[in-house]
């Protein structure tokens, strides 16, 4: 791939999101009556983006199984140092939310005012069967329009391990696939160039309907958990030294998709800006498209982390006594919920009511806290993002691949 190439690779764009946002928290401070209009903007991208997504995920992932297929222990090795590598990220996440809550206790003298609602008939626990049935698309045009990522992602690796065994009769859909493919991200080029504008919507109507007085209410629990998050991005440069990166350079080079990721609080709508980020970095294209998929349904740590000081700020709120029992029972209980809503609605809502059921508190607490969940979502949504580029830089380290041919780069 070429990494000066592609337009979305201006190092200006971050400071034009940047600029977005900063306008955009002013509209909607200083002129709510205008900036409660804007929603619109925002909502245009997000849709446009998900419009291609799906494309890129069954491409780029058929294409990547493809690719790695004549190695299945290479393949295999890919999947084992993910899934190892994300419950760790995971276990470290949710263990930071109960330091930092146990040394500042946010929830110690709360008011327990309930500050939004909670979804509709919010499923108090995962369930375990449907869960795994619905990873098997009976339909996966339908799994595809539905946007389900995981059916999409179960069937394109099937649908890749497939392919490497019909040999030449493959090749048509090879090439098919990575016209798809190349052809999708030019229209994320596209649409990308309008994320400054799609900020700036966003963020004016979110300031000018939300307003400051729920945040300055719980202002303890989102400067908690921002410092969270910020340990556990230290955290995961810390990793990207040890493994030979420089982290730095890295977040210079993931800027854009942290920054969308956090003001749309989609992590699905940062992927194919994100995907395109790592080639750049030199990545190979068939390790970006198997690892990057998984680890947004799998590895969402700020989202885990989110669990935790979110149940310990709850109990402590309600004068539970957290003992070391207590503690664990959340540290497992997040642990487990947390690798299983990727493809529930409200999952991290229904993660959470997990974790408070388990621990005996009342499910109906989540309104407390929900009034500001749009703020401390964008914080979590961007560290799921930064830390799936760690997850792909950390797979490159231990099972490199051969660098793309020219017959395999899928984006000039």
């Amino acid at each position: 791939m070429d990494a000066t190439a592609t337009p979305i690779s201006k190092s200006t764009l971050p400071l034009q999101m940047l600029a977005g946002l900063v306008l955009g928290l002013a509209m909607g401070q200083l002129f709510p009556e205008y900036g409660s209009k804007l929603q619109w903007i925002g909502t245009a991208f997000i849709q446009a983006i998900q419009m291609i997504v799906i494309p890129i995920v069954f491409s780029a992932v058929t294409l990547g199984i493809y690719h790695m297929g004549s190695d299945i222990r290479s393949l295999g090795r890919v999947a084992l140092v993910c899934f190892v590598y994300f419950y760790l990220a995971t276990f470290v996440a949710i263990v930071i939310a109960l330091v930092l809550n146990g040394i500042f206790h946010p929830g110690v003298n709360a008011g327990l005012v309930p500050s939004g609602k909670i979804p509709a008939n919010l499923m108090l626990a995962v369930d375990w069967t449907k869960y795994f049935l619905d990873l098997i698309p009976s339909n996966v045009l339908a799994a595809m329009a539905g946007q389900k990522i995981l059916p999409t992602l179960v069937f394109a690796v099937l649908f890749g391990l497939a392919l490497t065994t019909v040999g030449e009769r493959g090749k048509p859909v090879v090439a098919l696939l990575d016209s798809v493919l190349q052809t999708t991200f030019k229209m994320t080029n596209w649409i990308v160039k309008t994320g400054p504008l799609a900020i700036f919507g966003i963020m004016s109507w979110l300031f000018a309907t939300q307003g400051l007085q729920s945040v300055l209410a719980l202002g303890k629990l989102i400067g908690v958990m921002y410092l969270a998050l910020a340990v556990l991005v230290a955290v995961f440069m810390v990793l990207m030294v040890v493994i030979g990166e420089k982290p730095l350079y890295v977040t210079r080079m993931m800027l854009a998709p942290v920054l969308l990721g956090f003001t749309t609080r989609s992590s699905e709508v940062a992927l194919p800006l994100h995907i395109e980020r790592l080639e750049q970095m030199g990545v190979p294209s068939r390790t970006v498209s198997v690892v990057l998929p998984l680890g947004y349904s799998f590895n969402l740590d700020g989202s885990a982390l989110y669990i935790g000081l979110a149940t310990t700020f709850l109990a402590e709120a309600y004068h539970f006594n957290l003992d070391a029992s207590s503690l664990t029972t959340i540290l497992v209980t997040a642990l487990i919920a947390s690798k299983g809503v990727a493809n529930v609605p409200a999952g991290g809502m229904v993660a959470l009511a997990t974790v408070l059921t388990a621990v005996g508190l009342p499910v109906e607490s989540i309104a407390i806290i929900a009034g500001v969940d749009a703020f401390m979502d964008m914080g979590r949504t961007a560290v799921n993002v930064f830390g799936n580029s760690a997850a792909v830089l950390l797979v490159r380290k231990f099972v490199p691949q051969p660098a793309d041919t020219a017959e395999e780069a899928l984006v000039q």
